[in-house]
């Protein structure tokens, strides 16, 4: 058995007493919850031979509660661990913070520099057959404010700026999504880049090609263009798919804004008010009824009195005419009647020519010679 000599034990005792347990911490990685956790063991051994409580440390403290936030780590906790580091606390918020709000700032400026736009232009759908699509590289850019009553009741305090972010946002979440090519559509009607916003909803019709919202949408667009038979086929084929627990009343509306432009006022107002059944008190389409009551009811269309007044001068120009060879003379009929005269007094003639009466005066007249 080794003896340790008593003034070596004293050297050791006061040698672990000096020692500051708050650099002797050992920590360790805890892998069922994921997190570095004290070494509890070690703080135990020092207590018992110090006869102190084992200290927490500080520096473990601010360690363990830096989480992963972004692309950098950053202190998370708002808790004070010790009385004489309250500078140091407030560096570290200080810290978070501008971290925070520069990462903020990079994603804007990164959404910033991105396009907003539904990807390449798809090959084919199946209404590139209408003109109003066929010519989507010649239109002119009409802008479309009202729109933005689809993603704010209310258009005065519409930021277009703030949605575009938006939708830049949803495109990086969700890049492939029919609604979402839609929305990007609106948005550019607002904008107005009527190309941008027909190569969206086309993109939408290549995916789902029985859409009634992306195609009541197309529809309005060609309305504001003023191609009024797309517009008018588009809108029943998007009443026609509309899904029977939603309302219509957008197509019905549309319906009867289009007929307007045409001059059914008939059929336009039937529509105004089918569309006033199913959303009451919509005040354009209220609007549109006061404008079409306003107007005389005539009776006969615009078309039927031209076809009218065209049957008329023909009828005229048939009487003058048959009225101008009425008052010709008849240059055959004279001849013909001279002609059957002629012969008439030539058959006479003949049978005169060969009466018992002339015969008789013949023979007397070569007996007597």
């Amino acid at each position: 058995m080794v003896r340790v000599p008593l003034a070596t034990l004293v050297f050791l005792y006061l040698l672990i007493a000096d020692t500051d347990t708050r650099t002797s911490t050992l920590w360790k990685l805890n892998v069922e919850e994921g997190k570095i956790i004290e070494a509890s063991h070690f703080s135990k051994l020092v207590s018992s031979v110090t006869g102190d409580d084992a200290v927490d440390d500080p520096i473990f403290n601010i360690i363990t509660s830096t989480v992963h936030y972004g692309k950098s780590w950053t202190k998370r906790s708002t808790e004070n661990y010790c009385t004489d580091c309250q500078h140091l606390n407030a560096s570290f918020k200080m810290t978070e913070s501008v971290i925070v709000s520069q990462e903020v700032e990079n994603r804007s400026n990164e959404l910033d520099d991105e396009i907003l736009d539904c990807g390449k232009p798809v090959n084919f759908t199946y209404y590139d057959n209408l003109v109003g699509v066929a010519n989507r590289l010649t239109h002119p850019n009409v802008p479309e404010p009202q729109v933005a009553l689809i993603f704010k009741k209310k258009s005065n305090d519409f930021d277009v700026t703030a949605l575009e972010r938006k939708l830049k946002k949803a495109k990086r979440e969700k890049p492939k999504s029919v609604q979402l090519y839609n929305q990007i559509g609106n948005f550019w009607r607002i904008k107005g880049d009527t190309y941008k916003s027909i190569e969206c909803f086309r993109r939408a019709l290549a995916v789902s090609p029985h859409n009634a919202e992306v195609l009541l949408n197309l529809a309005r667009v060609l309305f504001n263009l003023q191609y009024l038979d797309d517009a008018i086929y588009l809108t029943r084929r998007s009443l026609e798919v509309q899904p029977p627990d939603k309302s219509a009343w957008q197509q019905y509306f549309t319906l009867g804004e289009i007929f307007k432009a045409y001059g059914h006022y008939q059929e336009a107002s039937l529509h105004m008010r089918h569309c006033l059944q199913l959303r009451p008190g919509f005040d354009p389409a209220v609007a549109a009824l006061k404008d079409m009551e306003a107007i005389p009811d005539n009776t006969i269309h615009v078309y039927t009195l031209l076809i009218i007044i065209c049957l008329v001068l023909g009828v005229l120009l048939v009487i003058v005419s048959s009225v101008d060879t009425n008052l010709e003379p008849d240059y055959t009929s004279e001849v013909k009647g001279q002609r059957h005269f002629n012969r008439a007094m030539a058959m006479r003639s003949l049978k005169m020519g060969i009466s018992p009466r002339a015969l008789r005066s013949k023979r007397y007249s070569g007996t007597s010679g």
